[in-house]
């Protein structure tokens, strides 16, 4: 379906009011008040503002010489189509304290009063004009504005209109796209998870099969179901179902119409080994009457399959009622109710206790009190140590400070936190130690219940303890299950119902003696009925912070990514947390209009290894089991990283275990950079001085060779030189390098023939007398060189042939003045040349 375009953020531009020049010396009155009065849509965003704003987000309001009262900072506050922005008066720098997105506000009203100056200033110092912001994630932040402008009414009117636009599309995350976060089919993941449960790992789904339903898988016990298809059974479930093998559709229709809004027991989780299964549902209807159904108590029985190996003796039934007892039977007289283990064989119905959605949203307020109350950074601007006499306990009184403590107590958040621990706990160990089946059900079947059943799946299963199965697990049982994130966050809906926005309005004059925060406006009951904003998820995440702590090595990621998945989810900045259903989701076309939370943390973490969701204790093989934790060691505290982080920050950055692992594992990466570094640059040292080796060693071999080659050389013309002397001739070398012989006449008994073949010189001289003849290195043409003829018939190596017998003498292979020598072989015949003539002579 086509998706409606966000609306434009023009706004008519309102008058401006004479300026008015306050005296003092205080950091209001120590800006240009004469400069304030801007209040402008019209004007182009500078840009370094520009820099600041993410994709489709766009200036409404912008107001300048805003101060943040928390901690007394001026600045410039600019209202977007997306949060709160304030830039610091100076540096320009973002204050995380004032940027706050619009879709986590819970609260924000108008108060006059006068703040606290220096004792000579007080009548100077007049009434201020504050805007109040609490916000869904802990913080309560005021602005104050100058009297006699029209700023804070036109960013209160922005707020206004914004916060709670009327329809599902004028959301920030559809003006923005899905860009370079898109999202990919979640029902896809969602059978690849169920392919997973029922030990079919090897197959993989694909957008084709959910089109045309091949997804109807099944094992020894359980099956993959598609009645639900069309969501015409229960529109609040997924369009796949895992259900008992034994029950078939037919039975599946009969049995939905016994539960509470059609959501019948199916199974959220199972191990293949044990054939061990956790179940939800919501209430049966059985009403005041304790009415039965017969396919509801099939359907059930069916969910406790034979233990394995065990012939005819089922496994226990535990049918786990997550409301107080009480809440139970009253809701019997309008219909509802709980089981009767009369009614279901070999059952156990247990209560855990837990409040509803209303306890959990008023207890949440009344902690964000009193961290805002006793915290370094209040909204009425005074440290704790400063109040009261200069100490956050009421001066340092005893039974004053037992009365603080006691606030914290009195808010009942750690409590219920610990009961949703409990619940959990206990589910994860019946199924664990026991291999039971536990069905887990509240009212509707959606808030409580997704709490139990996830929490005891990331307890049993230790892949929902990893960033993959994490988002599986969260996909799973609060996305495809139903929970109303719409309903419980105050968004619209695809049908443009929406809860309504709490605006109060306080008297514009006056001056408050405590924080803002603490005035707190009555409500009546119908609107306390009518408020289903509720902090379900957020208590869920509590829980697992919880469990991190109490087991740090067993989870994959850390405290700050839950708290970014939440900060997430509260500014609704992506689509995944949009409707109350995946069927409404599916008709908003939220999956191709909006970008994926689940893209943008991964991008986070593939950014940087080193990534602050990464948990740098976690060693999965310490814990490859469940998780159960006896009831001694859940007793939750605080969670630093989330309840503090505006109110005390500097106690949360020193307080974070994972911090400071994270500075020491920072360190050592890169301490072993730098080592990495300097082994490579030691091999690479090590690797040219092997090479130079290698070269010095041939380089020697190349020169002892040389030198056995010169001898060779030096011994073959010292021969050489004695034999042709024997012959009566004289062998002299020229400084150049050319070699002269002397042909002189000999008187012996040789005929007077010469021993040597002249007839061809060119030289002229006569036979007896001394010949001198040059070889020289550039003559090419050895045919007519007469030294060469002379040389030839001088050598007494040769054949009659010409053929040389020593072709491997040095001078055959250097071209010494002897080659091309011819012998006269009937003269060398005639002459007695001993063996003597060629030893080595040193």
């Amino acid at each position: 379906m086509s998706v409606p375009r966000a609306r434009s953020g023009r706004s008519t531009p309102l008058r401006e009011s004479e300026p008015e020049k306050i005296e003092g010396d205080s950091s209001w009155d120590a800006l240009e008040w004469t400069k304030v009065d801007q209040v402008s849509t019209l004007r182009p965003v500078p840009q370094g503002l520009q820099q600041l704003l993410f994709e489709g987000e766009f200036v409404i309001v912008e107001g300048h010489g805003v101060v943040l009262v928390n901690t007394d900072e001026a600045g410039d506050l600019y209202v977007t189509n997306f949060r709160l922005l304030f830039l610091s008066d100076g540096s320009r720098s973002v204050i995380g304290l004032g940027t706050i997105p619009l879709a986590a506000i819970e609260k924000f009203s108008r108060n006059g009063m006068k703040l606290p100056s220096a004792p000579k200033q007080i009548d100077k110092n007049p009434s201020q004009r504050l805007l109040q912001v609490i916000g869904k994630d802990m913080r309560i932040v005021v602005f104050g504005f100058r009297p006699r402008t029209k700023q804070r009414r036109a960013v209160f009117d922005a707020i206004s209109r914004w916060t709670r636009p009327a329809r599902l599309w004028d959301l920030y995350a559809f003006a923005a796209g899905t860009s370079r976060y898109s999202n990919k089919n979640p029902k896809v993941r969602l059978l690849n998870e169920y392919f997973r449960l029922l030990g079919l790992g090897s197959r993989c789904a694909s957008p084709t099969t959910v089109e045309d339903g091949s997804f109807t898988l099944s094992n020894e016990w359980w099956r993959i179901s598609n009645i639900n298809s069309n969501y015409t059974m229960c529109s609040t479930y997924p369009f796949a179902l895992l259900i008992p093998n034994s029950i078939s559709d037919v039975e599946i229709l009969q049995a939905c119409s016994f539960r509470g809004r059609c959501r019948l027991p199916v199974i959220c989780w199972c191990n293949p080994g044990t054939g061990a299964v956790l179940a939800r549902s919501s209430q049966p209807q059985v009403g005041i009457m304790n009415t039965r159904s017969n396919a509801d108590e099939k359907l059930v029985a069916a969910l406790w399959t034979q233990l394995s190996g065990v012939r005819e003796r089922r496994r226990k039934l535990y049918i786990a009622d997550a409301r107080p007892r009480k809440n139970a039977l009253a809701n019997g007289a309008m219909g509802g109710g709980s089981e009767s283990s009369t009614n279901y064989s070999q059952s156990e119905i247990v209560f855990f206790g837990i409040d509803n959605i209303h306890a959990m949203r008023e207890s949440l307020a009344r902690l964000r009190d009193y961290v805002d109350t006793h915290g370094a950074k209040s909204s009425d601007g005074l440290s704790s140590f400063l109040r009261h006499g200069g100490w956050t306990w009421g001066g340092g009184n005893l039974s004053s400070m037992s009365a603080s403590v006691s606030t914290l107590g009195d808010s009942g958040w750690l409590l219920h936190v610990q009961s949703v621990l409990a619940g959990s706990a206990w589910v994860a160990a019946r199924i664990a130690l026991e291999s039971a089946t536990v069905l887990v059900h509240c009212s509707d079947g959606w808030d409580r219940t997704s709490q139990l059943v996830s929490l005891a799946s990331l307890l049993l299963d230790p892949y929902y303890r990893t960033f993959k199965g994490f988002q599986a697990l969260v996909e799973k049982d609060w996305l495809a299950f139903g929970h109303p994130f719409s309903d419980r966050l105050g968004l619209p809906t695809v049908s443009g119902s929406e809860s309504i926005p709490e605006f109060t309005r306080q008297a514009s004059t006056g001056s408050l003696t405590s924080s803002p925060s603490r005035q707190s406006s009555p409500q009546t009951n119908s609107s306390h009925a009518q408020n289903n904003c509720s902090p379900i998820f957020l208590q869920w995440i509590d829980c697992i912070s919880q469990l991190l702590r109490m087991y740090p090595f067993a989870f994959e990621f850390s405290s700050v990514f839950l708290v970014d998945l939440l900060d997430c989810v509260l500014s609704c900045r992506f689509g995944n947390f949009f409707c109350n259903s995946e069927k409404e989701r599916h008709q908003a076309g939220v999956y191709d209009a909006c970008g994926c939370m689940w893209v943008y943390l991964a991008e986070l973490r593939d950014s940087d290894r080193r990534s602050r969701h990464y948990n740098h204790f976690y060693d999965a093989s310490k814990f490859q089991g469940p998780l159960l934790p006896p009831a001694a060691a859940l007793a939750p505290t605080l969670w630093p990283l989330f309840h503090l982080r505006w109110a005390c920050p500097s106690e949360v950055q020193t307080g974070d275990m994972e911090a400071h692992c994270r500075n020491m594992a920072e360190k050592l990466s890169e301490l072993q950079k730098a080592k990495d570094l300097a082994e490579a640059k030691l091999r690479e040292t090590t690797s040219a001085v092997e090479s130079l080796t290698d070269e010095l060693r041939n380089e020697k071999l190349s020169s002892s060779s040389a030198r056995d080659w010169a001898r060779s050389a030096i011994k073959e013309n010292v021969a050489i030189k004695r034999a042709i002397q024997a012959l009566g001739s004289k062998v002299q070398f020229s400084e150049e390098g050319d070699c002269i012989v002397s042909i002189e006449s000999i008187a012996t008994e040789i005929p007077q023939k010469s021993l040597f073949s002249i007839a061809d010189m060119r030289c002229g001289e006569k036979p007896d007398s001394p010949v001198y003849v040059a070889r020289h290195e550039d003559e090419d043409d050895d045919s007519c060189n007469p030294i060469c003829r002379v040389c030839e018939s001088l050598c007494p190596l040769r054949t009659r042939e010409g053929e040389c017998r020593w072709p491997e003498g040095g001078c055959a292979r250097v071209r010494s003045q002897f080659v091309g020598l011819k012998a006269n072989f009937d003269a060398f015949d005639r002459l007695s040349i001993y063996d003597s003539y060629f030893d080595s002579q040193e």
